[in-house]
């Protein structure tokens, strides 16, 4: 036996209730997705999101690595300020393998949750994140904003990468040169949102409070230390079991399903594509001319 066998317990366990869907399903797919997801994954901190009873039974957060994870699961250590206030050290543990993907599928995760940022240089990000929440499940002007911060993003000399959520939001990811901070993210992604919320009110937002929302809103929020978003190919806990796809900006269109994209089609579509989001790992676009011009616009 390898050393690094994954048990699977309760694997008939179902956490799907709608739709049948066991953790030996999960545990399945994860096992043929992990070529493609676990590079987002690699050198990352990860945060446990753990569903013990399924999607209807709630969820957890857990950031430090529970006693009796594997010693070949790697854990680094970073101090957190949780919401409660003061700080404290958390050993992190890295998702580099396919067997610690496996692991935390065991632990009960459905979606798998990383920083930015790489254990190397935590306060350098990878990426840009545009977070797109559409009103009342109003899929078409989602595309409409996404393909708003296209143009916009293009107009900057830069590139970026479409997803759904996995929900009825959008991702879109602007990979960049590791040597902007979080600060320069987050403003960057404030500065584009409120740009274009000025531009186009009605269809972009950077309104929180939902009653006083118009328009979907893109969370420049989302931009900070430690923030997480669900990564490429993972499944999210809700009804139908939809995965968080990569697409071609032309595949994003007003007719789209993202609901109809699950672990099947996920697969179908890395065996036809390959990995659509693997740009976002090998492109490093400079931000700081872009910013630069967008703090021109704003003064």
């Amino acid at each position: 036996m390898s050393p690094r066998h994954v048990n699977l317990s309760s694997a008939d366990r179902v956490l799907f209730p709608d739709d049948g869907i066991t953790k030996g399903d999960l545990f399945s797919y994860y096992g043929d997705v992990a070529d493609a997801i676990v590079p987002h994954l690699r050198d990352r901190p990860f945060t446990m999101k753990r569903y013990r009873e399924g999607i209807r039974g709630g969820h957890f957060f857990q950031k430090q690595a529970p006693k009796g994870i594997p010693d070949w699961i790697p854990t680094k250590q970073f101090r957190t300020w949780p919401r409660e206030g003061g700080s404290r050290l958390v050993d992190f543990p890295l998702v580099d393998s396919r067997e610690a993907l496996l692991w935390m599928v065991q632990m009960h995760c459905i979606d798998m949750n990383a920083w930015y940022s790489r254990w190397d240089k935590p306060e350098r990000p990878d990426y840009v994140v545009f977070d797109l929440d559409p009103p009342d499940g109003d899929f078409p002007l989602c595309v409409r904003a996404a393909h708003l911060i296209r143009e916009e993003l293009e107009g900057l000399g830069l590139t970026g990468w479409p997803k759904t959520s996995g929900s009825d939001g959008i991702h879109v990811l602007v990979p960049i040169t590791r040597r902007s901070t979080y600060d320069d993210t987050y403003e960057f992604a404030e500065l584009l949102a409120r740009g274009l919320e000025e531009r186009h009110p009605g269809v972009v937002t950077t309104e929180w409070l939902k009653k006083k929302r118009s328009g979907v809103l893109v969370d420049h929020r989302q931009n900070g230390h430690g923030k997480t978003i669900a990564s490429a190919y993972s499944v999210r806990p809700r009804r139908h079991a939809p995965v968080s796809t990569p697409l071609r900006w032309e595949e994003l269109t007003e007719e789209l399903d993202p609901t109809a994209l699950g672990m099947t089609q996920a697969l179908e579509r890395l065996d036809r594509h390959g990995d659509l989001y693997r740009p976002v790992l090998e492109e490093q676009q400079a931000l700081a001319p872009a910013l630069r011009e967008l703090r021109s616009r704003a003064a």
